[in-house]
């Protein structure tokens, strides 16, 4: 879960599988008048709302949630607004107090404590925190702005931003805003850059080229580092440090490039909705804004973002 979405956010998440405004809402009570005359009732309904047409105009513009910020939006539009931000938040799970931290690992230790803590941090939270895991600090970086610089380009049609929007299924290359637009009850205010990296990886000439070096070698370092946290993983099973990939569990690598503009109304939206991953593990990077939130012994818990460290998710397949 996002709940920050007040300043511009950029996120990095790399998935390992087998194959991985102007327009407001109206607060309105449905009202119904009757004005009566002799034997004649008239009645008067607001006009149904057509979200679906709200849905298509925005993808129709090519520019995602940017290109309504972009465009001066002081309003939320009605499709990313929360059925009620105030009983979402009474709906929720509580805080968790401040003292509860997500576990951090430094994988350059001890190797026999560094399995031991991962183990613990699997099973206990689903979650960790890394440092020590040899993707150089340039390579980050260098993802980070280079995804900044792509969602902050102009799109819209006849832009070259606008080539790469799509909702192909089978595109290795694509951005959008919301994968799931038309079938989500709420829009969440975020675009994506979706790059599927393994086990096909695409043509250099497929990506923007305002990102494509810096991509192409941060999808080469996260790799490395997958495959070093599924040895681990594995020991912490009892297992040989091979067993994870024996079985292929790290032959796909798709890379998500979440983007979270400014928004000028944050407390009625929200940036990604409660969910889980699909996959058999997540590193994250997140920039230094912050505002990713977990679910630990049914408490949010919030991920202070730590410079050079990844967020590891054990996902839904493993």
């Amino acid at each position: 879960m996002v709940k920050n979405i007040t300043n511009e956010r950029a996120i990095i998440s790399t998935s390992r599988t087998r194959r991985p405004v102007s327009l407001t809402r109206l607060h309105q009570t449905t009202t119904h008048r009757q004005t009566q005359h002799d034997d004649v009732t008239m009645s008067i309904a607001p006009a149904a709302y057509d979200r679906t047409a709200e849905l298509r105009a925005l993808d129709a513009t090519l520019a995602g949630v940017r290109g309504l910020v972009a465009s001066g939006a002081t309003h939320v539009p009605r499709i990313f607004r929360l059925p009620d931000p105030e009983e979402e938040e009474h709906q929720q799970a509580p805080q968790e107090p401040p003292s509860a931290t997500v576990p951090m690992i430094d994988l350059g230790g001890d190797r026999a404590a560094v399995v031991d803590a991962v183990g613990r941090a699997a099973a206990e939270w689903g979650f960790f925190q890394v440092t020590g895991h040899g993707v150089p600090k340039e390579a980050m970086t260098a993802a980070v702005a280079a995804v900044r610089a792509f969602h902050d380009a102009d799109g819209g049609e006849g832009s070259d931003k606008a080539r790469f929007y799509s909702r192909e299924p089978g595109k290795a290359v694509k951005y959008h805003c919301n994968f799931d637009l038309y079938q989500s009850p709420v829009a969440n205010w975020r675009d994506t850059l979706y790059l599927r990296m393994a086990p096909d990886p695409p043509a250099a000439d497929e990506l923007p080229e305002s990102c494509r070096d810096a991509l192409f070698e941060y999808a080469k370092q996260v790799k490395n580092l997958g495959d070093r946290l599924f040895e681990v993983l594995s020991e912490a099973l009892g297992l040989k440090p091979s067993y994870l990939t024996d079985i292929e569990c790290n032959q796909g690598q798709i890379i998500l490039a979440h983007y979270y503009p400014p928004c000028p109304q944050p407390e009625l939206a929200i940036g990604t909705s409660r969910h889980s991953d699909s996959g058999f593990l997540t590193i994250l990077l997140q920039d230094e804004i912050g505002g990713l939130q977990i679910l630990h012994k049914d408490r949010w818990v919030d991920v202070t973002p730590i410079p050079g460290a990844f967020i590891i998710n054990i996902a839904d397949l493993f």
